[in-house]
C-alpha cells in the first residue's frame, strides 16, 4: 500500500498464525535520510525474511526504528528477533517492554519513512496504547484503539473519551488498525460517530 510520499507494507496480512498487523514504512525514494520503520512486530517469524526481500535503500538499515503501539504479546513477541537481526531503535509509550530505547510521550513527533507522525496517547485498550497520526496524508495507525464504536451501553474511561475527542480534531483520511483491514472511507465520520456513542455511555 502506498500513501503519497511513503510506502506502507502490511507484512502480516497473509499470516497463518495469530498476530497483529505489522507495518513496514519506507520513504518512496528510499533516500538516505528516510527512516525505515516498523509499527509493531507481531508474532510471525516470517516477517524477518519478508523485510530482507523489500527494497529499503542502499546503505541504509532495513529497519532503523520500531514503534510499539502497546505492550500486548500479539504486538511485541518478535521484538527480540527484530532487534537481534536489524539492531533497531525501539520506541514505546510503556517502560515495561524489554528492549525499549525511547519512551514516547503524548504529543511527541517521530519520523517514519519521510513523514513526521504525532504520538497520541489513547488509553483504553491498555494504559500504554498510542495512535500515530500524519497530518500530510491524514494517515492514522491506531494499534488496538477502538475507533469504530457502535455500542452505547458499555462504560468508557474519561481519559479515553478525551483521546477520541483529540482524534476528532484531526483530519483522518485512512486508518491502519492493529488487526483487520485498512479503513479507507469516511474515517472522520466513523470517529465522530464513535465519540457520540462514547458520550451516550457516560
Amino acid at each position: 500500500m502506498r500513501a503519497d510520499n511513503v510506502k506502507i507494507y502490511n507484512l502480516t496480512e497473509n499470516s497463518k498464525v495469530y498476530t497483529s498487523n505489522v507495518y513496514l514504512i519506507t520513504g518512496t525514494w528510499n533516500r538516505i535520510d528516510d527512516v525505515n520503520a516498523l509499527i509493531d512486530v507481531g508474532r510471525d517469524l516470517s516477517i524477518l525474511e519478508m523485510i530482507l526481500e523489500i527494497p529499503t535503500g542502499v546503505g541504509k538499515k532495513q529497519v532503523e526504528k520500531v514503534v510499539i503501539t502497546h505492550n500486548h504479546y500479539d504486538h511485541t513477541s518478535m521484538l527480540p528477533n527484530v532487534k537481534k537481526v536489524f539492531n533497531s531503535r525501539v520506541c514505546a509509550f510503556s517502560n515495561s517492554i524489554a528492549g525499549v530505547d525511547r519512551i514516547l510521550r503524548d504529543g511527541d513527533m517521530i519520523k517514519l519513512g519521510d513523514r513526521l507522525f504525532e504520538v497520541i496517547h489513547t488509553p483504553g485498550h491498555s494504559s500504554d496504547s498510542i495512535c500515530l497520526y500524519n497530518m500530510d496524508d491524514g494517515a492514522l495507525f491506531s494499534g488496538d484503539t477502538s475507533l469504530v464504536i457502535r455500542n452505547t451501553e458499555s462504560y468508557y474511561d474519561d481519559e479515553f473519551i478525551r483521546a477520541v475527542e483529540k482524534l476528532c480534531r484531526r483530519d483522518v483520511q485512512i486508518i491502519y488498525p492493529g488487526h483487520g483491514e485498512t479503513i479507507r472511507e469516511k474515517c472522520n465520520d466513523k470517529i465522530r460517530e464513535s465519540l457520540k456513542n462514547l458520550r451516550k455511555n457516560n
